[in-house]
């Protein structure tokens, strides 16, 4: 098999995994879905506000112990990033708001959480943390 033919049918096989999904699979959002290029919400963001998303990413290390929230990073972080404003939010991160208290998961193992998406402001009462994007009502697991 020659370079053109396995890319040929690598792309049959993407399209095929595309097109033939498993019954009951869902898609996962993808953080960078969430924004604009000007950091605003994109129509995509909109119209899943309130509704159950799955995300996958990494724990960064919770801001306190036995909370029932972390932030889910694009890449691994060993290190939280801890936000001043709302204008400084980054579009790589997506606090998650759990139904029980946060199990910690090393910050490099990838996870998935599901749960509902909530856009705007908001700050969390008991750490002060400010987000622009949460998943609340969450679970979380590793993939």
């Amino acid at each position: 098999m020659d370079r053109r033919d396995f890319l040929s049918a690598m792309g049959a096989a993407a399209l095929l995994g595309a097109v033939a999904r498993p019954a009951g699979a869902e898609d996962v959002v993808r953080m960078r879905d969430l924004y604009n290029k000007d950091l605003s919400f994109s129509d995509y963001a909109k119209a899943m506000d309130g509704k159950r998303v799955t995300l996958q990413g990494f724990m960064a290390p919770p801001l306190k112990a036995e909370s029932n929230f972390f932030v889910l990073t694009k890449r691994p972080m060993a290190v939280c990033p801890f936000c001043e404003t709302s204008a400084e939010w980054p579009d790589d991160i997506v606090a998650i708001y759990s139904k029980r208290t946060v199990e910690v998961v090393p910050f490099n193992v990838r996870i998935v959480s599901r749960g509902v998406l909530e856009l705007g402001d908001h700050r969390d009462e008991e750490t002060g943390f400010v987000s622009r994007v949460r998943i609340v009502d969450a679970s979380y697991e590793r993939t």
